[in-house]
């Protein structure tokens, strides 16, 4: 007989998980996912709202070199109510026909333009040497969380917040 093999009632039990040790493997799973959820949740919606402001800054310098290259007026136009913008005169960058336009409200941003304003409507307008023609700003939230971007009337250059 191998003296490494036990044979008796112990030896059955031992193989297996009692049921106090799953309930308290379940309670400390629990546990962690209760902190980890929320965590999770607030970093993905700041994550969200930062991309979109940086987006936005990205295509209000775009709009303003396009301005410069082409020595015309370029402007980019904010849809509060659709929570997107268009650069009209600027091919998408996918290329084809159409108006270039974010939807801030679609994947991958999931957020909404809660203000903009650039000494009146929602318009920031380029001049044909890339100045603009007002500073502004624009709000955007996601998740409670908000970023201004912020357009400089001396300068042109847009800045997140």
């Amino acid at each position: 007989m191998n003296p490494s093999f036990h044979f008796g009632p112990s030896a059955k039990y031992r193989r297996a998980f009692s049921l106090i040790e799953l309930i308290i493997v379940m309670v400390i799973v629990g546990a962690v996912s209760a902190i980890a959820i929320p965590r999770y949740a607030n970093s993905y919606a700041r994550y969200r709202v930062e991309s979109a402001a940086r987006r936005i800054a990205v295509d209000l310098a775009y709009a303003r070199s396009e301005a410069e290259a082409t020595s015309t007026q370029k402007t980019v136009v904010f849809n509060l109510a659709q929570h997107d913008y268009t650069i009209p005169g600027v091919t998408p960058l996918k290329g084809g026909a159409g108006v270039y336009t974010v939807e801030l409200a679609d994947e991958p941003y999931q957020c909404t333009i809660t203000a903009a304003g650039f000494g009146g409507p929602a318009i920031a307008q380029f001049d044909g040497y890339g100045v603009p023609l007002n500073g502004g700003s624009v709000s955007i939230m996601a998740g409670g969380l908000t970023k201004i971007v912020n357009l400089d009337a001396d300068t042109g250059e847009a800045t997140v917040q």
